[in-house]
């Protein structure tokens, strides 16, 4: 990507609406002819995390339609959207799409006092609402894969379908029991109660919700579960496996069901 000519007036435009949201210690702007805008910053600290970079990319071609709030996988980081191929369906999709370091904690709160979920919806969500143009009011799309798909699955049962227009969770951390978890995603069996996606299900009236997950995935077994127990959910079990090829397999897809949701 060409950096040598300087950001565009619109980068800049965004990098200035972004500044007036939150506190944001770097704003930078990068992106090719016919691309897509690209931002990134930083946000806060306050929610437990240092320093977590945001990466955003919106619409050269107009106005977009919608946001999409893309979260990543255990291990996973801002970047891992846009190595995945996210980026590449803004312009066709005509959505803006925004990621964040999320951390390893399932975005939620957890004992050690940190809590992502809230950062994305307190902090993350009106930044990018606000940096692509769109009214503090409308409703965002949440998007994720592994623990990014559940993440995305909770963080729309918490704001409920007047601020969440779909849900796209693709090979989704899912268990049916609080025994199956690994001790990173849950603080003991209460905060799985709390925060199982099974215990929530009313939540999700009005949303429409996808389900990726390949046939060779682990979670593959508590993703047809939750496609039985979801009324009106979209499922799609092809065959893959728990990896990216499957998550950059759907991209467009997604995207493309992203914005025929608005």
């Amino acid at each position: 990507m060409p950096t040598g000519s300087g950001p565009s007036r619109r980068t800049v435009m965004l990098g200035a609406a972004v500044a007036a949201t939150t506190l944001v210690s770097t704003v930078t702007g990068c992106s090719s002819a016919s691309g897509p805008v690209l931002t990134d910053g930083v946000l806060s600290n306050r929610f437990g995390l240092d320093a977590p970079r945001w990466r955003m990319a919106v619409p050269r071609s107009g106005h977009p339609r919608g946001l999409v709030v893309a979260l990543h996988g255990f291990g996973g980081s801002a970047d891992d959207a846009f190595n995945l191929g996210f980026a590449d369906a803004v312009e066709t999709s005509r959505m803006a799409l925004v990621s964040v370091d999320g951390g390893d904690t399932y975005w939620h709160a957890r004992r050690d006092g940190s809590d992502t979920g809230a950062m994305v919806r307190e902090e993350l969500v009106p930044l990018a609402l606000s940096a692509s143009g769109l009214s503090p009011t409308s409703r965002v799309t949440f998007l994720g894969w592994s623990m990014g798909g559940f993440g995305a699955l909770l963080l729309a049962s918490d704001l409920g379908r007047s601020r969440v227009s779909g849900v796209v969770a693709a090979s989704a951390a899912l268990w049916l029991k609080g025994s199956q978890t690994p001790a990173a995603a849950y603080d003991g069996r209460s905060d799985f109660d709390r925060h199982s996606i099974f215990n929530r299900l009313s939540r999700f009236a009005g949303i429409p919700v996808r389900l990726d997950c390949g046939t060779s995935d682990p979670f593959i077994a508590a993703n047809r579960a939750l496609a039985r127990q979801l009324p009106g959910v979209e499922a799609h079990f092809p065959d893959g496996g728990h990896d990216d090829d499957f998550w950059s397999g759907n991209v467009a897809a997604e995207m493309a069901w992203a914005a025929a949701r608005l």
